[in-house]
């Protein structure tokens, strides 16, 4: 409990991670708060056809926030320090402290899985204000079971994010390509018209979790099973590499 104590106060102490929780609120509300506006004039000219998806798509495409949050909790320990501090990294006195490399991931994992937990649930708060803020009486009821898929969806990305970025130990690769996946364009989706196996790909059964995307083929619960085995086997490979490789090199 210790040093899991000391992975939080670590993490909240970079300023990124700041910068993370602002869009990982804002973001969100800003999709969900557009998207309202559009749905309301469809409901006032009696076309509207997704409102029961309204805020959903918010959290489906507002997730930046806790891909900063994984990718910053891993590639911060590898940033060289200044000349006055020795021009190390910090790398070498987290592992100084928990000698156990396993038990160093698993607590930074555990940092992460909380933080970004909070962060999902401070995203639904902002974006069912937002929703209710533009829509008012035709605001659709939320319902629990989908806001509690959008966390582990939440969470699940922010453990992606973190075991890419164990693997690569650089931010910027993880952070380019995830962001890019979930906001401009998916790339799971463009491997689908190739193979109808890239609908198993963790972005894509991570959605199933609590939004309809017109072609489901998995329940909710099932992708969120097949999403953590995403998250788990990406695990165990982060920790294979973590623990043979020279991690100061």
């Amino acid at each position: 409990m210790r040093a899991f104590n000391s992975e939080l106060s670590k993490l909240f102490s970079l300023p990124g991670i700041w910068l993370a929780y602002l869009i990982g609120a804002i973001a969100p509300a800003a999709i969900a708060a557009l998207d309202s506006m559009a749905q309301k004039e469809e409901i006032l000219a009696g076309v509207s056809t997704r409102l029961s998806e309204v805020g959903y798509i918010g959290l489906a495409l507002g997730v930046q926030g806790v891909i900063i949050l994984g990718v910053l909790a891993v590639s911060s320990e590898y940033l060289t320090e200044s000349s006055e501090s020795g021009g190390g990294q910090q790398i070498t006195t987290s592992l100084t402290v928990v000698s156990s490399r396993l038990h160093l991931l698993l607590v930074k994992a555990g940092a992460v899985t909380v933080t970004s937990i909070l962060l999902s649930v401070v995203a639904i708060m902002t974006t069912i204000s937002a929703t209710h803020f533009v829509l008012g009486e035709y605001t659709p009821a939320f319902e629990v079971s989908k806001l509690i898929g959008a966390v582990c969806y939440w969470t699940f990305t922010a453990l992606l994010a973190f075991g890419i970025t164990v693997l690569t130990r650089n931010g910027i690769i993880p952070l380019a390509v995830l962001i890019i996946n979930t906001s401009v364009v998916s790339f799971s989706f463009l491997l689908s018209k190739v193979t109808k196996l890239a609908l198993y790909l963790p972005d894509r059964v991570g959605i199933e979790m609590f939004m309809f995307t017109g072609d489901r083929f998995l329940t909710p619960f099932t992708g969120g099973l097949v999403m953590f085995a995403w998250v788990f086997v990406l695990f165990i490979v982060a920790a294979i590499v973590f623990h043979r490789r020279d991690v100061a090199a």
